[in-house]
């Protein structure tokens, strides 16, 4: 994982927001949820990004060790 993946979770955050921010200015409360739900799967992912990239270099300095 990486710049690839933590560009497309940010458009899927941004992609989140919008679509609550559309769903609260239009009464949509449908909408307003699944745009909440895209956020949190957008942050669920980012952090596992960030695991997976720190493994990997934990894995790196045991190597080089």
């Amino acid at each position: 994982m990486g710049y690839d993946d933590k560009a497309s979770n940010k458009v899927d955050d941004m992609a989140g927001k919008a679509k609550e921010g559309l769903g609260k200015a239009t009464g949509d409360d449908k909408l307003e949820s699944e745009g909440k739900t895209d956020q949190s799967k957008s942050d669920v992912k980012e952090q596992a990004r960030k695991l997976k990239d720190k493994a990997e270099g934990m894995g790196r300095s045991v190597s080089d060790g």
